[in-house]
């Protein structure tokens, strides 16, 4: 049963593994559940609806992908569009948070019609295989890059643009996380990362890093969504203005979850001997329903998240793994006060450490040829700079094409990936 619902293999796949797999993913992802309520508050929303309608579209999108795509993949709103959403769509260009959310609902719609067609795949199939190991790695120092920046071990600078951080209590703490969690790993420890996490967060309480709130209780009601329920207003969707903001959010969905789901894939050799990812199709829709589903509840875009890598790197290779978060995410409906407790530091080591077993895939880059290797460096370098791993990969897309073109190997580009190329000029200009 397990298999024809999930996808899992008994005699390649162990239950323990992928349930540990699910609660790693969580545990690292679980700040979600506090920094998207903070972020769209500040967009005037009410930050108890906000909370409910992260988990629960959470929960939904991360359970209907275990059903129907039976890969090891979690889903939530996405960090980046989040910030899209309430710094320049409400706070910018004056758009109320009403309309940004019906902005939101259209561009899940239309993913759910791209899926469908198979558009969004082939996409990524455009997507040249050595630019996919690219993607992995670029990922890889990505998340390494948010866990360091969550614990202030590297903070922003005036003159440099980031430096070396303060030795903190949770510098501190997220340290002895990244040392804890390559011990326990090099061990061969199961459920290293998830523990890591644990005794990180218990060793942050008498440092002050993991705060206790006065009268904890860990068990609360659900906060009502009734302020952010089906509130939409779409008469502005008819300017040409917001048509671009569709544009872009689709833009930022698509290369968010390709880039997650591709470089993800790839660290964990799930990819088939073509580079493709099974089931993408329909990975590709649960995204979509999810990023609907969300626009109703109450919140931003969901997209597949790369702290699912967390996981993966735990053994998870099925949907079981997928369905544990999404349960996971409804119990966080009950018990948000102690899912909360978990400081940024703690996650630290699990993100640094899977960083760095993501580099893997930099053997099989092609770099002998500049051609090839020029375009995989730009992803790689500016998925960080720029702190979005969709810039990263339309960017190096970009190069692609272009140095294809100049050099006389255009032919090795395909019609896809031209269309693309101009859409992503197009999108720059008018973005």
């Amino acid at each position: 049963m397990l298999k024809k619902l999930f996808g899992f293999d008994k005699n390649t796949m162990n239950l323990r593994t992928e349930l540990i797999a699910g609660l790693t993913t969580f545990m690292t992802m679980s700040y979600i559940l506090a920094v998207n309520p903070d972020i769209l508050s500040q967009a005037s929303m009410d930050k108890g609806s906000v909370f409910t309608a992260t988990a629960l579209s959470s929960a939904v999108a991360t359970i209907l992908l275990a059903f129907i795509a039976k890969l090891p993949f979690a889903l939530a709103p996405s960090m980046g569009i989040n910030a899209f959403f309430a710094f320049t769509l409400v706070q910018g260009m004056g758009y109320s948070w009403q309309a940004a959310l019906a902005a939101i609902f259209l561009e899940g719609i239309i993913f759910i019609l791209i899926s469908l067609f198979n558009i969004r795949e082939k996409i990524v199939n455009s997507i040249p295989l050595n630019l996919r190991y690219s993607i992995s790695v670029g990922i890889g120092m990505f998340i390494a890059f948010i866990g360091l920046k969550n614990a202030g071990i590297i903070e922003a600078s005036p003159a440099t643009y980031v430096t070396l951080g303060k030795f903190t209590p949770a510098a501190l703490v997220a340290i002895f996380g990244i040392l804890l969690s390559t011990t326990l790993l090099w061990h061969k420890v199961r459920g290293g990362l998830f523990y890591s996490i644990i005794i990180c967060t218990l060793i942050g309480i008498p440092f002050g890093v993991t705060l206790l709130p006065d009268n904890f209780m860990p068990i609360s009601m659900p906060q009502s969504m009734a302020p952010t329920f089906l509130k939409f207003d779409f008469a502005p969707l008819f300017s040409f203005d917001m048509m671009i903001i569709v544009l872009i959010l689709i833009f930022m969905d698509i290369f968010n979850t390709v880039g997650t789901l591709v470089g993800t894939a790839a660290q964990a050799k799930m990819l088939d001997k073509d580079g493709n990812l099974p089931h993408m199709k329909e990975a590709m829709i649960a995204d979509s329903v999810g990023t609907t589903f969300g626009a109703i509840c109450g919140t931003s875009t969901v997209s597949t998240y790369v702290e699912s890598a967390a996981g993966i790197a735990e053994g998870g290779r099925s949907g079981v793994t997928a369905l544990t978060v999404g349960v996971l995410f409804l119990f966080a409906l009950f018990f948000s006060p102690l899912f909360l407790l978990v400081p940024s530091a703690a996650t630290t080591g699990s993100l640094f450490v899977v960083g760095v077993m993501m580099m893997k895939t930099i053997k099989e880059i092609k770099l002998t040829d500049l051609s090839e290797a020029m375009p995989a460096f730009t992803i790689i370098l500016t998925m960080v700079l720029t702190y979005s791993i969709a810039e990263g990969i339309t960017l190096g897309l970009l190069c692609y094409t272009l140095i294809k073109v100049l050099t006389g190997q255009f032919r090795q580009v395909s019609l896809t990936l031209y269309i693309l190329s101009v859409l992503f000029v197009l999108r720059y200009i008018f973005g």
